[in-house]
């Protein structure tokens, strides 16, 4: 089953078609990533899957009718998203900002409730924001910041929730964090995510399936276990590299290829099927 799928999308800014007749199905109850290089359409798609772009062809569907044809506040009510680069209003603080989250669940006869409060202080907690709710967001660093922005998105309690790179300005400690966290809402509160990344050992740790895009089309999609493999990663990524199981998870591992250096001669080092041993 799924709820969220795409049938023959084209996605186009202006003159340039970044995607074209994509067809796809995000499995319900799943974390699905998105990887691919630079530029190859997989944050256009999902900005489509949230209607924040207009399909030049084609249609997204949510429960088999068109998001074009769907009422913003409903869609806002199922599908929560959170952009590559969010811009926040100036001098809104956490709190504030955290609390935007709920709107979609707000009407003129139903203004804040009990209800509206747990959601936002429990979406603080699991960010690790709450010490910073008085804080006015645009002086935060750009790590705080991007886990103020998940906690807004986390506030929204939809169902389908869409994560554009939310790693990014993240260290280490505060990317595994955040991954964990999708992990958490959708095996303990069965939400259906789908997350763009940029780093194909994180997506093939995380992802229950895994979409691997090139040139606005999908490669190859499935569990990464069977898709992730050195020829795959040559053909998305053009890298040569040794793909050996994850010692703590068991999920592919991409080793690339031996790193450049010179020898005595100045002469590159061995190509990368050197790394087997």
């Amino acid at each position: 089953m799924s709820r969220l799928t795409v049938r023959a999308l084209t996605l186009a800014y202006e003159d340039r078609v970044v995607v074209d007749g994509l067809d796809l199905a995000v499995p319900d109850g799943k974390v699905t990533v998105i990887v691919g290089p630079n530029a190859c359409g997989k944050s256009t798609t999902l900005r489509a899957l949230g209607r924040l772009l207009r399909p030049r062809s084609g249609a997204v569907l949510l429960d088999g009718q068109e998001l074009a044809k769907i009422p913003t506040k409903k869609i806002a009510q199922s599908i929560g998203l959170l952009p590559q680069t969010p811009v926040a209003p100036e001098a809104i603080t956490v709190a504030d900002l955290v609390s935007r989250g709920r709107q979609p669940h707000q009407a003129w006869w139903k203004q804040w409730s009990d209800e509206d409060e747990r959601a936002v202080v429990d979406a603080m907690e699991r960010t690790d924001v709450s010490a910073l709710a008085d804080r006015a967001v645009d002086e935060l660093s750009g790590g705080q910041r991007q886990r103020v922005w998940i906690a807004m998105a986390l506030a929204q309690e939809t169902d389908l929730l869409l994560l554009d790179e939310p790693t990014t300005y993240l260290d280490i400690s505060h990317q595994v964090e955040v991954l964990d966290l999708v992990r958490q809402l959708n095996h303990g509160r069965g939400r259906t995510v789908v997350v763009v990344l940029h780093d194909l050992n994180q997506a093939a740790r995380y992802a229950d399936h895994l979409i691997a895009m090139k040139s606005g089309r999908v490669v190859a999609q499935g569990p990464p276990a069977e898709i992730v493999t050195e020829s795959l990663v040559r053909e998305v990524f053009g890298l040569e590299s040794v793909v050996i199981p994850d010692p703590v998870t068991g999920s592919p591992l991409v080793v690339p290829g031996a790193p450049w250096r010179a020898d005595g001669d100045g002469v590159a080092a061995a190509p990368a099927d050197s790394v087997r041993g």
